[in-house]
């Protein structure tokens, strides 16, 4: 039998390898130490960051407050949904879209992209007439067909005349995008009322879950749905309660949906933005906490809704995202959101 002890020579190798790794290890230690003591430490840069073909506007936004649910033509200082660098490729070409919340926000810009890619688009709004009349406006100015259903997404049968309003008009649907929200803050679980909380679910979830059923039954293959979740969803929002909830249960939605409807070639994606200057949130916080909206991010200022929309473009394009289905895109202005 073989004795497995090391002998003398091996043992003295080895302890003049590992002597001479640990002489090394110091050393670069050394090198480091002098360079950290040649100069100070490092601060966080103060500056919001740029990172895109334009700046856009960082704190302080303008300290206002609107009444719900919020008039983008309102704005002190309204919203970039123009996106003017964006350049339309056709990727949207012959297709038709349904944006709910299409008014303003999120939802304009997303609807006013895909118009610039070719297709038409029926936009969703609650009662704000002279904000979706501007979207239309801007919508055809990219060349495409634009209608206006106003209506409640609470309602299954509103929801089911949204769909029906769209195939008349185009005579076809091949995006659905679910936008519109309600949006409330409160600092205690006491404060949110049984009127509210159910006024919250059933435009945040109930709304989306009446389009998608609406729409399903005329989406074919290579159609998408894509719905708003937010980063409230991801990480949570302790003012935000019962709307961090909803986008939750958005996030849940999209994957099973996708599952759903994997046998059918459609795909069903959410993108989970962070703070958006939208007329969503100086309708929902004090002005003294509108001016610092955004702030918090790495990035350190909100985003403009004309940084989100590509997104949606590129989720909805089936020669960009044909092999991405059940996922919740996160655009949060900060480093690590999931």
């Amino acid at each position: 039998m073989k004795s497995t002890t090391a002998s003398p020579a091996k043992s003295a190798k080895s302890r003049g390898g590992t002597a001479h790794t640990a002489s090394r290890q110091r050393a670069v230690q050394r090198e480091q130490d002098a360079k950290d003591n040649a100069k100070p430490a490092a601060k966080k840069s103060s500056q919001p960051a740029q990172a895109g073909p334009r700046s856009q506007p960082v704190n302080p936004m303008p300290a206002q407050h609107l009444s719900k649910p919020g008039l983008e033509a309102e704005m002190a200082l309204r919203p970039r949904f123009e996106a003017p660098d964006y350049k339309g490729s056709g990727k949207l070409e012959g297709m038709a879209a349904l944006v709910t919340g299409g008014d303003s926000g999120i939802g304009r810009a997303v609807a006013v992209l895909y118009a610039r890619e070719g297709a038409d688009v029926a936009i969703v709004y609650l009662e704000e007439d002279e904000d979706a009349e501007e979207t239309r406006r801007h919508v055809e100015d990219e060349g495409a067909r634009c209608i206006m259903i106003k209506g409640d997404v609470c309602e299954p049968a509103f929801c089911r005349d949204a769909i029906d309003k769209t195939l008349q008009a185009f005579g076809k649907l091949d995006i659905l995008v679910n936008n519109a929200a309600f949006q409330l803050h409160a600092a205690s679980i006491e404060d949110i009322t049984d009127e509210r909380f159910d006024l919250t679910l059933k435009t945040n979830v109930f709304g989306y879950f009446q389009m998608a059923r609406a729409a399903v039954p005329h989406l074919g293959q290579g159609a998408s749905i894509i719905n708003t979740g937010s980063v409230t969803g991801l990480e949570g929002s302790a003012h935000l309660l019962d709307y961090s909830t909803t986008k939750g249960a958005i996030h849940a939605f999209t994957k099973s949906l996708a599952s759903n409807l994997l046998p059918k070639g459609i795909r069903v994606n959410a993108v989970a933005p962070g703070p958006v200057w939208t007329p969503l949130n100086p309708a929902d916080s004090p002005p003294e906490k509108v001016k610092d909206f955004g702030k918090k991010t790495d990035l350190q200022r909100p985003a403009q809704p004309e940084e989100l929309s590509p997104a949606y473009v590129f989720l909805a394009a089936p020669s960009c995202a044909s092999y991405i289905t059940g996922i919740v895109l996160p655009i949060t202005g900060s480093v690590g959101a999931i």
